[in-house]
């Protein structure tokens, strides 16, 4: 499963990177979520096939603070980057002759730039918090990698302030994206339903299907895992959930993205016989 997610996401990388008709907007910010993806896997999995393979499970303190705040970098880059897309596809559909004008490419580099520094201070947020916690040493985490909830929990100090800290910033990371989301998608069907011909209806929707079927996929499997932390109480089933979210999703995107979209199988295809021919 990583081999195939970091190949589709590297081909779709490679894919709009050769081919001067993906230089669109569109296509950039779904590269850098190609590369975020490559970049969340990475953070997990390779550490869990060594140490299946070593048939150890040990994490050192330092080790497990840099697997914490990478996998909240790169999983807020992803939600910050999906919101950024939902806006690209609202301007590109509701103020279609501005948008060369919108999205010029000093402005998509700006949108990247802010993704990373939010995800960035959402990442150090944690370790801030978690630095405050006492008696750290010589614990059992009950998942393959760094959960961030579960080393809170994992504290013998007065954690309640950090918890609520926790949440603040759960709520600013995660509220911020999805309000975006909700709002360019009210527009963007808002300005659909006005669309004469059912033609051009479903011309307008096919443009964004792919972003909402990923946008469906990366915040039903956060959820998931979240009831299913929630509620459950096994700590195998609560891992089963975090496979999911950390390792499923960032696999299908490429998936979603290629077989859905005509101009990146076009661009695969040419990527792929160009190389071959060579």
């Amino acid at each position: 499963m990583y081999l195939v997610t970091m190949l589709g996401n590297l081909l779709i990388i490679l894919a709009v990177t050769s081919d001067p008709h993906l230089h669109t907007p569109m296509y950039f910010f779904l590269t850098n979520l190609s590369l975020a993806d490559i970049s969340f896997i990475s953070t997990t999995v390779p550490k869990m096939i060594v140490d299946i393979q070593t048939h150890s499970r040990v994490i050192s303190y330092e080790g497990c603070l840099t697997q914490m705040s990478l996998i909240i970098l790169f999983g807020c880059m992803d939600s910050m980057l999906l919101s950024v897309m939902a806006y690209d596809r609202f301007v590109a559909i509701c103020h279609p002759l501005h948008y060369t004008i919108i999205m010029n490419p000093r402005t998509c580099c700006i949108f990247i730039l802010l993704s990373f520094f939010v995800s960035l201070l959402d990442s150090q947020m944690h370790n801030v918090t978690v630095l405050q916690l006492t008696c750290f040493k010589d614990v059992e985490i009950s998942s393959f990698f760094c959960d961030p909830s579960q080393l809170l929990n994992l504290g013998c100090s007065d954690t309640f302030m950090n918890n609520i800290v926790s949440y603040i910033i759960v709520a600013i990371s995660g509220f911020l994206p999805t309000s975006g989301i909700f709002f360019s998608y009210y527009k963007i069907l808002v300005s659909i339903l006005k669309v004469p011909s059912s033609s051009g209806m479903y011309k307008a929707f096919a443009t964004c299907g792919s972003h909402l079927t990923v946008v469906c996929l990366f915040y039903g499997t956060a959820l998931g895992v979240y009831l299913s932390s929630a509620i459950s109480l096994s700590p195998r089933k609560d891992a089963a959930a975090s496979v999911v979210y950390t390792v499923v999703t960032p696999m299908l995107n490429p998936f979603i993205y290629s077989l859905r979209n005509k101009d990146i199988k076009k661009a695969m295809w040419r990527f792929l016989s160009r190389t071959i021919s060579a």
